[in-house]
């Protein structure tokens, strides 16, 4: 918990500092409680930071308070449904929550690609750092890309 103005309580001091040593274009990864989180992490230049008992619905919004998302290409990328999971008609109801969100912060509406589960892990190996959170919903592993700040 970080404790200042301006500064989402929630966010854990380690995040903080990962948010502000991040550059254009470099990617975190928010994770769900399934992820490989400390498997995938090990190949990022940071170390996994937990949130363990953060929801995405809690830290996704501290997060986009304060990260702005590139604008020149989709800053958000989501972890596909298999195909033996999308068989059986399973879904992914918080997408659209993550959409809503990005979209109230970002004021614009933000493009969200699909990267099927195995390419994924390999894009997540590549981020700057790997957010392992609580959230239990699946298939609720998020990418976001981050963008500049100035005129």
């Amino acid at each position: 918990m970080t404790i200042l103005k301006g500064i989402p309580h929630v966010m854990p001091p380690e995040l903080l500092y990962t948010l502000a040593k991040m550059g254009h274009g470099d990617e975190i990864v928010l994770a769900d409680a399934n992820f490989p989180s400390e498997s995938v992490g090990a190949c990022t230049p940071c170390p996994v930071i937990r949130c363990d008992s953060l929801s995405m619905k809690v830290l996704l919004p501290a997060i986009l308070e304060l990260l702005p998302l590139d604008e020149t290409c989709p800053p958000c990328a989501l972890m596909d449904i298999m195909e033996v999971h999308k068989a059986v008609g399973f879904e992914a109801p918080i997408w659209e929550e993550y959409k809503t969100t990005v979209q109230d912060f970002e004021g614009r509406a933000v493009p969200f690609n699909l990267v099927e589960r195995f390419e994924f892990y390999e894009r997540a190996k590549k981020a700057f750092a790997v957010v392992a959170t609580g959230e239990t919903a699946l298939y609720a592993n998020l990418i976001l890309k981050k963008g500049v700040i100035g005129k």
